[in-house]
Order: structure tokens, then C-alpha cells, then sequence
């Protein structure tokens, strides 16, 4: 009967337990619902822009830009709501009533944090989700070669502005970053400012250190860039027993020389080889601003060992060839790029690394059986140089410049939830070690649009400027525009 009784008292304690916790979260959205329609210039459609656990669809909002499915397991952190504004004036709201009711916030546009950063809390609760999925305008302006592009816009492949916009041309033109000519935030008390008012120096940092770090970013201003009616692709593999190292350090010795109009990424993997056996596949995958004609003479001349030919390459357009290098099947429409949705949805871990010297053969050879070791690896070396390397590492925080022959991306993939994610996290930090001595170091770069935990990060009420200040002196510099 004892038994029974405390039973009873139990079922009761954890209801009271739930009902005040639905109770907390349903004071939290109404109050932070009136301070937004109190301080936003337009009315909100409630019932299509906040979205709270007992929504139907709050999961397929949750879930709708996330990337990396270890933030979106029922253990991970949740936030009290999430709000989809409709206008600029609601995000300035946000950031004010969010103020007011001492509510943590995160800020969600295109979710391609690695980390989970823009949709998860670890340690500040209770939390709120910005998302600006909504807010996607692009203005153009072809007398003024430019457009105004909101924040929430992206290209359908977790692009981002220092790879999304502009990406396999950046040794033509530079980084999107490089492009940028204005922008419009919300700072830190809730005003919103362009780049007269903000002041350069604020500019300047929001162009690679990070904008999270200094507001919301609402709209950049981006320079055009003209693209020839007919680009050529290309992608050709070589497995190890193809000579696949030799040709890859060939390949570091001569990429970051090539024509500015030439691109060509390798993404690295363990394939089926010859008997079924597994092995390494190299594959070098292009873009060539030009006709197929002037490719092969480029190549002919700056990287025979490759032994490019005409039945390899295909003729298309530039919109085309975004498709093409994100993966996307053949015919596959470019309105798909409208979505505005990753086609990218793993769980994975990854690092970056930026390389200043080639990696020797026996380097190379270390790398591939460490490769083999894992499940689901995945390298993807991207070329610096050309107009990368003309760009002074001063003239926004991005200063993988000059001297950078390329980047490194290091991933880990699995699709399973129930799959040791431990193992496979400390796979890729064995790896990292392993590459410490032939990447940058004194300090070791890393790229921020790849975040990494592992290299640091905030402990709640104890951050200071002289645990910050290691950022950039002795353990790494990361920078670049995060959308």
C-alpha cells in the first residue's frame, strides 16, 4: 500500500513538474510576442511566424536548414520557441525584447554551422531561435553591377558568403566577403545600421570575423561579377593504383599557379578498388570559367599529368555548373537551388586546415592509411591563389592569403543515430594530429565556416578577454563570414 501511494505522489510530482514548464515556456512566447509587436514597424502573422514545441510544426522547422544531425537528437537542447520574421523590423525586436526578458538568442539564416551553433544552447537556458529563413529578397541593381541580398538567402547547397555566392571563382574574383561594398545589421542594442552609420571599422569585422559576434547581419550589399555565356566541368578520378598520390602532389605543386579562370578541388575518399579491395580515390573535380577548347591548351601546359581529354569535359552554363559542383544529377532543374535547403544532412564531425607547402609522398601515404581506418571519410582539398593570393590578408579579417596553396576539409560521416559517435569523433582528432606538421602552424589556421569545437569555445559567466585573446596567437586563426 506504501508502495502504491508513493507511486501515485510520483505521477503527480512529475505532471506538476511538466505542467509548470509548459506553463514557463507559454509566459515566455506570449511576453516576448507582445514586446515584438510593441517594437516591430509591421503587424506578425502569429500563427505562420513563432512555432513552439507543441506546434506540429515545430520539428520540420527545427529540422528545415540544420545540416548535422548530432545537434537534432531528442537529447540535444531545444529552444522555448522559434520565430520566423517576416521584416527587418521584427529582427531589430528580436534583439531588443530578447534583451528585456533576459532570454538567450540564436540566430539561425542559412544553418550551415557545423556545429549546431545557430539552432543549439549547451549552455545558455532558456533559448530562442531567429530564423531568418524567411527574409530572402535579392535586389539587383545591373546599372550599379550590384544587388542588396538579405541574410536568409542561399543557393540551395549550405552556401555562405565566403564560399556560397561566389565559391569555385574565388581565384577570379576573390571571396564573397571580398565583394561585399555595404550591409545592414542589427548591433548589440537593437539598432540597425549600414555601413555609414556602423563606421568602418565595424564593417571591416563583420566581413570575416564572424558576423554572430557583432549583431545580426540583416542584408549584404555584393559587388557582380561577370561569368562567360560557356563554362566547361570536369571530374576525373584516380585511385592509388593509378598513381593517385604522385598526380595529388603534382597537383600541390602547380594548383595555386594555374589560370585564375581554372579551379579544380580534389575530394578524397575510400572507394572500391581493383578485386573489391578497398582503396583511395582522388577525384578532381573543375570549373573553367572558358570553352573546352582553351582548357585543354591550359592543361596541356600547366598539368598534363592529369591527361585531361575532350570526352571528359562538359560545356554549360554558369548556373548549370552550380548544380554540377554541388553534386546535384545531371538535368537536375536550377529552380531546385530556390529552396533554399541544404541536399547536405549527416551526422559528421569535421575539421580544416589550411596547407602553405606540399605534403610530401610519404605525408600522403600516412593520410591514406589513416583514411582506411574509417567508415565514412572525406577529404575536400580546395585551390588558393590567383586573386587570393593578390588580396592583402589586411583588407578584411580573411588572411589566408598570399603563401596559402590550399584548404583542407576534413569530415567524418555517419547516418545512423544509434552508431558510437565517440569513435568516430576521435578517428578525426587522431587525424588532425597526424596532419599537424604538414599544415600551416605558429599559428595552425583553420577556417570558421567549418567550426570546430574542439579548438575552443565559451565557458558560461567565466570568458574573458585574456582567454579570448588566445584566438589568433597561439592556437589558431579562423575567420571568415558566417551565414
Amino acid at each position: 500500500m506504501e508502495s502504491s501511494k508513493s507511486s501515485i505522489f510520483l505521477l503527480l510530482f512529475i505532471a506538476i513538474l511538466r505542467s509548470t514548464s509548459w506553463t514557463a515556456s507559454a509566459s515566455v512566447v506570449d511576453d516576448f510576442i507582445k514586446c515584438v509587436s510593441v517594437y516591430s514597424n509591421l503587424s506578425i502573422p502569429i500563427s505562420t511566424a513563432f512555432f513552439t514545441p507543441n506546434n506540429s510544426s515545430f520539428t520540420s522547422v527545427l529540422e528545415s536548414s540544420a545540416q548535422n544531425l548530432r545537434y537534432l537528437t531528442p537529447s540535444a537542447p531545444k529552444p522555448e520557441f522559434i520565430f520566423t520574421p517576416f521584416h527587418d523590423s521584427h529582427v531589430q525586436a528580436s534583439v531588443i525584447c530578447a534583451k528585456q526578458l533576459d532570454v538567450h538568442l540564436r540566430v539561425r539564416s542559412g544553418g550551415h554551422d557545423y556545429e549546431g551553433l545557430s539552432y543549439v544552447s549547451e549552455i545558455e537556458t532558456p533559448f530562442i531561435i531567429v530564423d531568418l529563413a524567411k527574409l530572402r529578397s535579392i535586389h539587383v541593381d545591373i546599372e550599379d553591377n550590384s544587388a542588396w541580398v538579405q541574410a536568409g538567402a542561399t543557393i540551395g547547397i549550405g552556401g555562405h558568403i565566403t564560399g556560397g555566392a561566389y565559391g569555385s571563382m574565388m581565384r577570379k574574383y576573390g571571396l564573397g566577403a571580398d565583394n561585399v561594398v555595404d550591409a545592414r545589421i542589427v548591433d548589440v542594442t537593437g539598432r540597425i545600421l549600414d555601413r555609414a552609420a556602423m563606421g568602418e571599422d565595424l564593417f571591416w569585422a563583420i566581413r570575416g570575423g564572424g558576423g554572430a559576434s557583432f549583431g545580426i547581419i540583416l542584408w549584404w550589399k555584393l559587388n557582380l561579377v561577370p561569368v562567360p555565356a560557356t563554362v566547361t566541368v570536369f571530374t576525373v578520378a584516380k585511385t592509388l593504383e593509378q598513381g593517385g598520390t604522385k598526380l595529388l602532389h603534382r597537383w600541390q605543386q602547380i594548383v595555386d599557379k594555374l589560370d585564375e579562370d581554372l579551379f579544380i578541388r580534389v575530394i578524397i575518399q575510400p572507394a572500391s578498388g581493383e578485386g573489391g579491395n578497398r582503396t583511395i580515390s582522388t577525384a578532381y573535380n573543375s570549373l573553367f570559367l572558358g570553352d573546352t577548347s582553351r582548357l585543354l591548351k591550359i592543361m596541356e601546359g600547366s598539368f598534363p599529368e592529369l591527361g585531361l581529354r575532350r570526352k571528359d569535359c562538359t560545356e554549360t552554363t554558369w548556373i548549370q555548373s552550380v548544380l554540377y559542383i554541388a553534386g546535384y544529377p545531371s538535368g537536375t532543374p536550377p529552380e531546385v537551388l530556390l529552396q533554399g535547403k541544404s541536399t547536405f544532412k549527416n551526422y559528421f564531425k569535421a575539421k580544416s586546415d589550411f596547407v602553405k607547402d606540399p605534403i610530401s609522398e610519404s605525408g600522403l601515404e600516412g593520410l591514406w592509411k589513416r583514411l582506411l581506418e574509417e567508415d565514412s571519410p572525406l577529404t575536400i582539398w580546395t585551390p588558393y591563389g590567383g586573386m587570393m593570393s593578390n588580396i592583402p590578408e589586411s583588407e578584411i579579417p580573411f588572411p589566408h592569403r598570399n603563401g596559402t596553396i590550399f584548404m583542407i576539409q576534413y569530415l567524418t560521416l555517419w547516418q545512423d543515430e544509434k552508431e558510437d559517435a565517440e569513435k568516430h569523433m576521435d578517428w578525426i582528432r587522431k587525424l588532425y594530429n597526424y596532419m599537424g606538421p604538414y599544415v600551416s602552424m605558429f599559428p595552425r589556421e583553420a577556417y570558421v565556416n567549418y567550426r570546430d569545437l574542439d579548438l575552443g569555445m565559451n565557458k558560461k559567466s567565466s570568458t574573458s578577454f585574456i582567454l579570448a585573446s588566445i584566438w589568433g596567437i597561439s592556437i589558431s586563426r579562423t575567420t571568415s563570414i558566417n551565414w
